[in-house]
């Protein structure tokens, strides 16, 4: 007998084709109106005012919370966003928020933000270190944040020891997913309450639309949410959405992609003179290979390495070709950037150094062009 429930490539193609009951047009169309008309004062309907509710938004937070196995999804017009919202849900005044020294530069200052208005209080800690459960134990946290791969890093967080160790003071775990996708991890099935995502990336693809997501593995935590994120008014608008549905429908041939390009630039790099340390959870010397290879389908398309300086940072990135200097990632092209002067720039130089970000440090969004091109223009700027 055939399985009723497709498999998540199967379900992020189909998301949405064929709901047009108006014309059956197989892709759905975009609904931009801001406001429905009322039956009458006693009864509105399924939508009302586009902030609240939208046709095209909602197919595509079905969508985003099938592939990852949510009870139900918000999708907001950043990820910034979404963590905005994510924190006023999961969090009251003086809650102590446990969250990764070396995540992603906005993510921090944002959390710092919070913490300076005494909305909560904020400890760093290092997700990649076992011990860390020893600290959730310790401290008691009402939510512990994760992001795995760390975002320049690459390092890993044990989602599953993290989240059971959280469970058992009663905290909430969150977990970031944008490096990887619903297409290479699933933190809801190893135990995190709710998961964030940066829709500008992976998701979408390509470059074109800023976006975000929360998905709730519970559905009064989806109800919560979306609420905040109706009341805070982050939510996206029908154009991003659409476009985001869009790129969701090939997300599983990009990423297959973005992964066997960045395998073969890190094979590439490996023993290379100039690069004084590689980030990649795919290579069995990472320190996190083994947790990654049980919790992930994959590796993913980011990679960063330390040329020594600021100096060969510089000088690598202006030789290189197929490579755009800019920030984000997760598009179909290749995009190179200095995290300590770009994405991290937000914190002070004594809180990038306590995280590792270093001078040095180059990190790649590896696209979906050619390997071979990709491989030699990362050689070429080297050498």
């Amino acid at each position: 007998m055939t399985d009723p429930s497709p498999r998540p490539a199967t379900a992020a193609v189909r998301a949405g084709l064929g709901s047009d009951t108006a014309y059956h047009a197989v892709v759905p169309p975009i609904y931009l109106s801001t406001t429905y008309s009322f039956a009458d004062l006693d009864h509105r309907g399924e939508f009302d005012y586009s902030r609240s509710h939208n046709p095209t938004r909602r197919l595509l937070s079905q969508a985003l919370a099938d592939l990852e196995g949510g009870a139900g999804a918000s999708v907001t017009g950043s990820g910034l966003g979404a963590i905005t919202a994510t924190l006023h849900a999961l969090t009251t005044v003086g809650d102590l928020v446990l969250a990764p020294h070396d995540c992603y530069g906005g993510t921090w200052r944002l959390f710092e933000a919070f913490a300076q208005a005494g909305l909560i209080h904020v400890e760093w800690a290092d997700f990649a270190d076992p011990a860390v459960t020893d600290v959730i134990a310790a401290r008691e946290p009402a939510l512990v944040w994760l992001e795995t791969p760390s975002n320049p890093l690459l390092r890993i967080t044990d989602i599953a020891a993290v989240a059971a160790a959280a469970h058992a003071v009663d905290a909430v775990v969150a977990a970031d997913n944008t490096f990887l996708s619903p297409a290479l991890q699933n933190p809801l099935a190893l135990g995190a309450d709710v998961v964030i995502h940066s829709t500008t990336k992976y998701l979408n693809g390509h470059s074109d639309v800023v976006g975000g997501a929360v998905v709730a593995a519970s559905a009064p935590a989806a109800e919560d949410i979306h609420w905040w994120c109706n009341t805070l008014g982050v939510t996206a608008g029908a154009f991003d959405s659409y476009l985001t549905l869009r790129g969701l429908r090939t997300l599983h041939r990009r990423v297959a992609a973005h992964c066997a390009n960045a395998a073969a630039i890190v094979a590439a790099l490996e023993g290379h003179p100039k690069v004084a340390a590689l980030h990649y959870p795919g290579r069995p010397g990472h320190p996190g290979h083994a947790v990654a290879a049980r919790q992930q389908r994959g590796f993913g398309g980011m990679v960063s390495f330390d040329l020594g300086s600021e100096a060969a940072a510089r000088a690598f990135l202006g030789r290189l070709r197929f490579f755009s200097v800019a920030e984000s990632l997760g598009g179909v092209e290749s995009l190179a950037c200095h995290p300590g002067l770009m994405t991290h720039a937000a914190m002070p130089p004594d809180v990038q150094a306590a995280a590792g970000i270093t001078p040095g440090l180059v990190r790649l969004s590896v696209g979906i062009e050619d390997e071979h091109d990709l491989v030699a223009d990362v050689l070429a700027a080297l050498d």
